[in-house]
This record gives C-alpha cells, structure tokens and sequence, in this order.
C-alpha cells in the first residue's frame, strides 16, 4: 500500500497501528465498535451500522446549528498517497484543478469532470497518459457545475450538466469539445445552502434525474404551519412528506423528459442527495445522503438508499425511518409510517458525495456489483470521520449493510487532513478515480 512519509504523521499509539494492520481480514465491525473514528479507518475496515447502534440525539439544540469541527487542509507531501487494499495501487492521474467533483465516464471511455470551482466541465480523453494527464474544456461560463449525464446512455446526442442553478444539454457526438451552445432544459432551481446538483438516466432514457438539496438543516424557518387540508393539497401535487414554503421542491429528487417537460418530484425527504447513480443491469436508482447536524455529533448517520417513485425518506420530521426530529415533534404523525429506513447506514456527519457502481472485471470478482462511496469528512463532529473512500457491499443486487474502507489515509491527526474525496468513477479500463477537492489532484486505483 502506499504511504506517504512519515515526517507528515502524528505518532500513532501501538493499539491503531495493529487495528489497521488486521484490518483487512474482513471482519464486520457491529454494535458499540461501529462509532469509532478516523483513528480506526484503513483499508478493508468494515461496519455495520443498524439503527440499534445510533444512540439518542441530543436534546435542545438550535435546528439549524451543528456541533463545530472543522479540519485543516494541508498539500501533500512530496511523494504523498492514499492507502489502498493489499494488491491495488494509487497513483496520481491528474492535478491543478479548483474544487474538482463529479467524475463521469462517457460511452467511448472519455473521462467527464466537472470542477466546480471554475465553472468549467472537462475531458479526458480515453487512454489519457502523461505525469499528470491533461484535460480539455468541454464547456465553462457555469454556475457551480456539478452533475453530468450522456443521453442516450449508450450512444449519446447530447452530454446534460446540471449547475446549482439549471440544468443544460450541449450537442455531442464524442467530441472532447461541446459542439454547439448550452441548451437551458431546467432553469431556476434556488441556490441557497446545498447547491450540489446531481443527474441520472433512466434505464429507458426516456428521463433524466436531479438532485436539489434543502435550503437550511432542518427548514424550521423557512416553513408556515398549514393546516392538514392544505398539506393535503401541497402533497397531491409534490409528493408525500413535500417540503414547502422557502423548502417546496427542495429535498427532493424530481424527474423530467430529455426536453425539460413533466418536471416533477420523484422522491421526497432526502436533505441533501448529493450523489446518484443507476445500478447497472436494473432500473434502480440509488443516491447517496448528507444527513442533518443539530442532533448530536454521532446522530444522525448519512447513508446510501434506494429511491423509487413516490417515496419518501423523513426529512425534515424523521430520521432513521419513523424516529421523529425532537425539533418538529408532534407535527407530522402522519408520516410516520412511511418514512423509509435508509439501506446502508454511514457513520454521522461523514458527508456522503458521490457514488458508482463497479461493474468491470478488472478488479477481483467479488467487487462486481458493489458501490464505492466518497465520504467528504466531517465538520459537525469533533472525532472525525470521512475523509475516505468506502466500498458498499452488495449481495444479490441488494447491499448488506456492510460497507469497508478502500481508500483512506488523508487525516493526519484530530484536526489536519491532505485530501477529502469528492467524486468517483469506474473508467473504461476499470480503474477507479476518484476526485480530492480539497487539494485539486484526481487519484487513479488500479489492480496491481
């Protein structure tokens, strides 16, 4: 594995230093060893996380606070990489890019990515080499660019962007260079707080998919009291458990057609679905959920879910299927029942971003068909967690629950990180890249 010198570690007590060396014997941490931190992550560390193992939120705090704990981020050292499992190597792809994101793998293995920072969308093309490879820009003059999709799937006309503020089609035909100008399909969507959109295409392609986060934690402010007629109302029209006020048609995930026609909520209740992906082989749509901050620092987990038509996932009044939030007790009994249990549980605060399925050959038979998640790391936890890539174990096209890190080594103590993962995807060769934000350098994983 690699490692990056010891001048950038903090000394490490003797018991972590074994954990980590016996972590890749695949043993499924469960119970009250599930709520450890970053001193425990390494490659093929695995938890479990059920709700029995989430302890009671904390009472009494400000629904739109959180608990404080950001990291600093530092550059590399010279030579730095991830961890990775025995047998895969990290190298770096690429680098010099401004709060890189979303990587997306086009049809003919072009590598997509959309660097937020500068408003621009670039390409790789298939088989790019060099120290570092080099991009080109596909299109730029965006707000935010996040989310990236190839409709068709198979044979793309046309390559949708989704900025924090609309979602955009530009004419493509394999080119490294948008042949022709954005093309406003979706315009509008408010920006204020989560701004992360993500896409997706139907297995049909007849319909696109976009993620748009809430405007606040927990929207307490931003939502009048209505009575059960109107909510009845608002909810024929936007979906069971819609969100309203400064929140309507936030928290949700909506579909549309190819043209921007038929917009409309898809799912409700997820805060922030800031990564989405189609499991490959079947119509299921999965995404992957940054949870709310005001109920403690181990309250309550993000996690990865499947997301159907119609359905919804508890916020801003349930967390962790039919737990109520203490802030909004008593007013919504209603939803109760139908708010649903999220599949895989991360650990709180560790901010899910992005997620891919691994669907090559590549890599060991066993990882076919598991999802890799980037969790971004805390900031409303004092004993951090994140900042690592984790491989969600799936069986029988359904995850376990179960999920191990794959990827890990960016914290170097309780408050100093040199990476946070952003984007992942599985290239047309089958190596995995994966996006650091924080340090603009995208990292390839391949099999030794």
């Amino acid at each position: 594995m690699n490692v990056p010198p010891l001048s950038r570690f903090v000394q490490v007590p003797l018991a972590v230093l074994i954990l980590a060396a016996c972590a890749q014997s695949g043993d499924v941490r469960t119970g009250s060893a599930v709520g450890s931190d970053w001193t425990d992550d390494a490659p093929g560390f695995a938890r479990h996380i059920r709700a029995a193992d989430v302890p009671a939120p904390a009472m009494g705090l400000d629904p739109e606070g959180s608990v404080a704990g950001i990291a600093t981020v530092v550059p590399p050292a010279a030579g730095a990489l991830p961890d990775v499992p025995d047998g895969f190597t990290a190298d770096v792809f690429a680098t010099g890019f401004k709060q890189p994101r979303t990587l997306r793998t086009a049809p003919n293995g072009d590598i997509f990515l959309a660097e937020s920072g500068t408003g621009r969308v670039l390409v790789f093309r298939a088989g790019a080499s060099g120290t570092p490879a080099t991009p080109v820009v596909f299109a730029e003059d965006l707000d935010r660019p996040y989310g990236i999709a190839f409709v068709p799937a198979t044979n793309p006309r046309h390559v949708y962007v989704a900025a924090a503020d609309r979602v955009v089609r530009y004419p493509y035909n394999g080119e490294a260079r948008a042949a022709g100008p954005a093309e406003v399909i979706i315009d509008g969507i408010p920006t204020e707080r989560h701004w992360t959109r993500d896409l997706a295409v139907s297995r049909d392609g007849q319909r696109l998919f976009v993620s748009i986060g809430s405007g606040s934690n927990l929207g307490v402010g931003g939502m009048p009291d209505m009575t059960p007629a109107q909510i009845q109302q608002h909810e024929a029209t936007h979906g069971r458990g819609a969100a309203w006020g400064k929140e309507e048609n936030r928290g949700v995930v909506r579909v549309f057609d190819a043209d921007g026609g038929n917009l409309r909520n898809w799912a409700t209740g997820l805060r922030n679905c800031s990564g989405m992906a189609m499991q490959p082989g079947t119509g299921n749509l999965w995404c992957v959920v940054n949870e709310r901050d005001h109920l403690g620092p181990d309250v309550t987990p993000d996690f990865m879910a499947r997301i159907d038509d119609g359905s919804f996932h508890g916020w801003p009044w349930y967390h962790l299927g039919g737990l109520e939030d203490p802030a909004l007790a008593g007013k919504r009994p209603d939803l109760k029942a139908h708010a649903r249990m999220p599949d895989v549980l991360f650990q709180a605060h560790s901010s899910a971003l992005a997620v891919a399925f691994y669907d090559h050959a590549a890599f060991p038979a066993e990882y076919r068909g598991d999802a890799f998640v980037t969790l971004h790391g805390s900031h409303s936890r004092p004993r951090m967690t994140g900042y690592k890539v984790v491989r969600v174990r799936m069986q029988g096209g359904q995850p376990t629950g179960a999920y191990e890190d794959f990827m890990t080594g960016f914290v170097l103590d309780g408050s100093t990180v040199w990476g946070r993962p952003a984007g992942v995807t599985v290239g047309g060769d089958g190596a995995l890249l994966v996006s650091d934000d924080a340090n603009g350098i995208i990292y390839r994983v391949t099999r030794r």
